[in-house]
């Protein structure tokens, strides 16, 4: 041991520059301690143990120092030798003890898997199965580094050697970080990848491409600039440059920038695909490509009209492709001169279409006598036409107006003519045997509490529906077999 009194006097028998500081004490002997003043490079004081102290270290203290295991079993030719001040044993043993970690970090990962597959079922998924080979080589990079450190510890390596390797280490964790990263990337991608071309958006899958490629971008400068500062280097200057750098390009680069953005905008919220007939601003057409940059859409007029995602994603889009349903809403006027047997056989009849017809919702379907003006009496439809596509709809709605036609020629009455034209008509302008069998026929509902006025009930329409042969005899689509 060594006594912590300090003697601040000088010996003058040791010399002006010899001073003793304490006395030690080892295997019951006692003896001085003495420091030495030099003068350092700089000039200023320097205090050494002298020649003398040392001088008088008794020899067993050699013998009892502890010598450490890897000193002992290594060649004395592997220790005489030195690189760096450390025996060259150290060197190769450290780089030994590198692949024992590597190989047992690789069989512990591969036990983890495969319990991992055994516990759990969705493992061997394909999508699992990709998250999961993912965290493979950077979990094993961690536990390699891991076991190499706490190797070296157990083997009493130079502190030296471990100093100089723990910058490799710390290089290791990072790198197995953005590995981990990098893989996730990889996996996430690929999957959302297929899952978008499995909808044929192919807008979606470059979109996917360009993003994993700007953040692999982004994740090698990372790994770069991580690197460069643990071995020391200033960073600082380079990424105050990179950000000058980035600001200056986004500035040149604004539209560039824009349009990017509202591509994944379209391609996040997915208002129009490609294919689907669409309004966009003015213009209509047909969606052919959704691209990084701009949308092309064909027009009826089957030219293409090329918008920039950015302006694209700014503009009022209206999709018909979506619809579930086609509005049926045309309004009829009929002749002021009609009279109100001949208005509520129109209103029953007309409705019967509407309720009968298998391709119309029996709700919402109405028809109604909304008002009396110059054009003549207003009957307003609202209803919806169950069909696929607008081909389909124009044909339903035509089979619907050849009945609602073919009701209003029973009816006795006629659609008015536009007030504008001076035309001249019989002053018995209605066969008086057909007008008879209409009141006739509205005596009879009445009578029998059976007019569907102001609404149908439910069973009337219950009875109605799908009474009308849709598609219409005779067609060549309803061909008897």
């Amino acid at each position: 041991m060594i006594s912590d009194h300090y003697e601040g006097q000088v010996n003058d028998n040791l010399g002006p520059n010899v001073d003793k500081v304490g006395t030690a004490i080892l295997n019951n002997e006692s003896f001085d301690i003495m420091v030495e003043s030099t003068q350092g490079k700089d000039g200023a004081p320097l205090w050494l143990f002298s020649t003398q102290t040392i001088e008088r270290i008794p020899l067993p203290v050699e013998e009892e120092l502890a010598v450490p295991l890897i000193t002992k079993i290594l060649p004395k030719v592997l220790i005489e030798k030195k690189w760096g001040g450390v025996p060259i044993g150290h060197w190769i043993i450290s780089f030994f003890l590198m692949f024992i970690a590597y190989f047992a970090a690789w069989a512990v990962t591969k036990a983890l898997i495969f319990i991992l597959s055994k516990l759990w079922r969705k493992a061997e998924q394909d999508a699992q199965s990709r998250i999961i080979r993912a965290f493979f080589r950077p979990v094993q990079l961690f536990l390699a580094v891991w076991i190499f450190v706490f190797a070296t510890e157990q083997a009493d390596i130079s502190i030296i050697v471990r100093q100089r390797l723990s910058s490799l280490s710390v290089i290791f964790y990072i790198l197995a970080t953005l590995l981990l990263i990098w893989q996730l990337l990889n996996a996430g991608s690929n999957i959302t990848q297929r899952n978008l071309a499995k909808r044929g958006n192919q807008a979606g899958v470059s979109a996917i491409l360009f993003l994993r490629r700007a953040a692999k971008i982004a994740m090698v400068f990372i790994a770069i600039i991580a690197v460069l500062d643990t071995f020391g280097f200033n960073v600082t200057t380079g990424i105050a440059a990179l950000g000058i750098g980035g600001i200056a390009l986004a500035l040149g680069a604004q539209k560039t920038v824009e349009n990017f953005v509202g591509s994944v905008t379209l391609i996040a919220d997915q208002p129009v695909r490609v294919g689907d007939f669409c309004k966009v601003g003015d213009v209509v057409g047909t969606v052919e490509q959704i691209g990084m940059r701009s949308t092309q859409i064909r027009t009826n007029d089957r030219t293409v009209v090329t918008i920039p995602n950015g302006e694209f994603a700014a503009l009022k889009i209206e999709n018909f492709t979506h619809r579930d349903k086609f509005l049926f809403a045309p309004n009829f006027y009929f002749k002021l001169d009609s009279t109100p047997e001949q208005i509520r056989y129109l209103l029953v009849e007309m409705r019967a279409v509407l309720y009968a017809h298998p391709k119309v919702d029996a709700i919402p379907a109405r028809i109604r006598f909304v008002g009396v003006n110059k054009d003549g009496l207003k009957f307003e439809v609202f209803s919806y036409i169950n069909a696929v596509d607008f081909d389909m709809f124009l044909a339903v709605q035509e089979d619907v107006y050849l009945y609602l036609l073919d009701v209003i020629k029973k009816s006795g009455t006629e659609l008015a003519r536009p007030a504008h034209n001076i035309y001249m008509q019989p002053a018995s302008f209605a066969d008086a045997a057909q007008e008879s069998d209409i009141a006739e026929t509205v005596k009879k509902w009445k009578e029998a509490d059976d007019l569907q006025i102001p609404d149908f009930d439910e069973e009337a329409i219950k009875k109605l529906k799908g009474t009308i042969v849709y598609p219409p005899e005779g067609s060549s689509a309803n061909k008897k077999t």
